[in-house]
C-alpha cells in the first residue's frame, strides 16, 4: 500500500530514502525495492514548485530506483566468482555512508550548542607572581654526591655506551661484492663429481672461501639434482650429505 509522505522537504534523495526505511521499519540491508520505489515516486508527484537543481537530484534517484527494480525482475547476474550480484548493493553503501555522516553532523551540532553555554575565566594572577621563580639550592640539589661518585656515574654511562657496540660487526672492514657465477660453479661441481663419483658434501666445501661461495655451491648441487646428474642421500637428520654422480 502506498504511503502518504507529509514531511515538506528533505536534504536530498538519500535523506528521503532513509526516512522511508525508518518509518516502515525496513532492513537497510534488505530493501524491498518495489515498495520503496512506489512511496518515493508518490512523494515526487506531491512536490510542486521546487528549485530545478534540487528536483533534478530526486529525479536521478528515481531513475536509479526504477533501474534497480527492473534488474531485480530479470534473471540474477553473477560475478567472476559465480556469486549472485545484488543490484541494491551500491545503493545500500550510499545510504550507510550518508547515515554515518548525518549522525556525525548531529554530534557536531550538539557539541557546538554545548560550547556556546560554556564560559571561560581569563587569568588574574598578578604579573610579579607569574614571573616568580623558586630559587635553586645547589647544595641541596647535589646532596651527598661527591666528585668520586659523579665520576663513577659518568664511567658507568660510558661503559653502557661501549657495550652497545657489536664486538663482531665493529671489526668488519670494507664489504666488497664477491662475483660468483652459478654456471661456473656447476662446471666445477661436475668436474669434482666426475673425479670422485661418490663424495660427501662437507668434502666438496673444503677450500671454499666466503659465505657466497658456499651458497652458490649448494645452488649448483640443487641444479644438478634437477637435471639428474647428481643424487643425494642423508641417513639421519643433521648428518653429512652423501652425493653420488650419475654421469
Amino acid at each position: 500500500m502506498a504511503l502518504s509522505v507529509k514531511i515538506e522537504s528533505f536534504e536530498g534523495p538519500l535523506d528521503l530514502l532513509l526516512h522511508l526505511l525508518d518509518i516502515n521499519k525496513f532492513n537497510i540491508f534488505d530493501i524491498p525495492i518495489v515498495e520503496i520505489t512506489a512511496q518515493y515516486m508518490e512523494y515526487l508527484t506531491s512536490m510542486k514548485e521546487q528549485d530545478l537543481n534540487v528536483m533534478s537530484e530526486f529525479l536521478v534517484m528515481a531513475a536509479t530506483l526504477l533501474e534497480i527494480k527492473a534488474r531485480m525482475l530479470l534473471p540474477a547476474e553473477v560475478d567472476e566468482d559465480g556469486e549472485e550480484i545484488d543490484p541494491r548493493e551500491e545503493l545500500v553503501q550510499k545510504l550507510l555512508e550518508y547515515k554515518m555522516y548525518k549522525y556525525m553532523s548531529y554530534e557536531l551540532r550538539d557539541r557546538l550548542s554545548l560550547s556556546g553555554k560554556s564560559l571561560y575565566k581569563g587569568p588574574t594572577i598578578p604579573e610579579e607572581v607569574a614571573k616568580y621563580e623558586t630559587p635553586v639550592d645547589l647544595g641541596e640539589l647535589v646532596g651527598d654526591l661527591s666528585l668520586i661518585r659523579l665520576n663513577q656515574i659518568f664511567q658507568s654511562i660510558m661503559r653502557r655506551q661501549t657495550e652497545k657496540i657489536d664486538p663482531i660487526r665493529s671489526k668488519f672492514g670494507r664489504i666488497e661484492q664477491e662475483e660468483v657465477s652459478l654456471d661456473e660453479k656447476m662446471v666445477r661441481v661436475r668436474e669434482y663429481a666426475a673425479a670422485n663419483q661418490q663424495f660427501r658434501f662437507s668434502a666438496l666445501l673444503e677450500g671454499q672461501k666466503g659465505r657466497i661461495q658456499l651458497i652458490v655451491t649448494f645452488l649448483a648441487i640443487l641444479e644438478l639434482m634437477k637435471t639428474g646428474e647428481l643424487s643425494v642421500v642423508q641417513e639421519h637428520p643433521f648428518d653429512d650429505i652423501l652425493i653420488t654422480a650419475q654421469l
